[in-house]
């Protein structure tokens, strides 16, 4: 795998508000962002950014799931379509609009785009995705293909920069910490620290019986994880069919095991050491 550069965004806030409507640009490419929440969206649609072609992003709690709710879509002219969004949709509360500063993407662009970005969020499976068709992609030339590819590509590096993490699952590549076993309960998992979490690897078992006193925030993410078909049942135990990134040591360790769980003390590496022993092994390392 190719090592991963660094590179530079500039975040630009036109009115001075860090949570309102920011413009987004990374270097040397021709495209552009501009996220802002719902309560700004009459502002924003006077932007001339929203006048063009483009892609978009919604996304905005759940009340049945734990998991967020997302559409994504495409418009000749973006404002347009986020108008109707605005009167008809009412789970988003941000929205994220990426349009070319040159003004070379057209209709089929931001097709492949949107059908590009639908593929990826039900794959990984981060969020539930409110639209109701997988658009097939339109036929596109192989240079226009490269280009709205490379577009995407830059897209996906500057949208978790404003909290939409939704389109690519965690990689075991990605991995710079020990992996950490947990084995409790008949069952094994495997799983590292990361970037996104705590990320538990394909293929890891969990409980299929939960505790009567398991949490309410735990039930519903195990509910939710069942219905995407992240887990799944398989003989006595369920089964992780992807690499999963929870929002911490705990949560995971919550979730295979049917019960609140201290993710610091549950992993332990191959010697039996804690990830809390591990964790402040490393800070009394790096004492003078």
């Amino acid at each position: 795998m190719s090592k991963k550069r660094g590179f530079s965004v500039r975040i630009f806030i036109p009115e001075g508000d860090p949570e309102g409507l920011r413009l987004i640009e990374k270097f040397n490419w021709n495209g552009q962002g501009v996220v802002f929440p719902r309560t700004q969206f009459l502002e924003a649609r006077k932007r001339p950014e929203l006048q063009r072609a483009g892609v978009y992003v919604l996304w905005g709690p759940d009340d049945s799931s734990h998991l967020p709710r997302l559409y994504i879509g495409e418009g000749d002219v973006v404002a347009h379509r986020l108008e109707q969004h605005y009167r008809q949709k009412e789970f988003w509360t941000h929205a994220a609009v990426f349009t070319s500063k040159d003004e070379n993407l057209n209709k089929a662009h931001v097709q492949y785009l949107e059908a590009r970005l639908i593929q990826m969020a039900s794959q990984a499976r981060r969020a539930l995705l409110d639209n109701a068709n997988n658009p097939q992609r339109p036929s596109l030339s192989e240079p226009d293909q490269a280009d709205a590819e490379a577009f995407l590509a830059d897209m996906l590096l500057c949208l978790p920069l404003v909290g939409a993490n939704f389109f690519e699952a965690a990689k075991k590549e990605d991995a710079k910490s020990p992996v950490l076993f947990l084995r409790a309960k008949g069952i094994e998992a495997r799983g590292f620290e990361s970037t996104e979490g705590f990320v538990v690897l394909k293929g890891s078992q969990a409980v299929r019986e939960e505790v009567p006193s398991i949490g309410s925030s735990l039930k519903e993410l195990r509910r939710t994880l069942l219905e995407q078909k992240v887990l799944q049942e398989e003989a006595d135990v369920l089964i992780l069919t992807q690499n999963y990134a929870f929002s911490s040591p705990s949560a995971a360790a919550g979730v295979l095991l049917g019960r609140s769980a201290n993710g610091r003390i549950e992993w332990k590496d191959e010697r039996g050491r804690t990830l809390k022993e591990l964790q402040e092994s490393a800070i009394n390392e790096k004492q003078p």
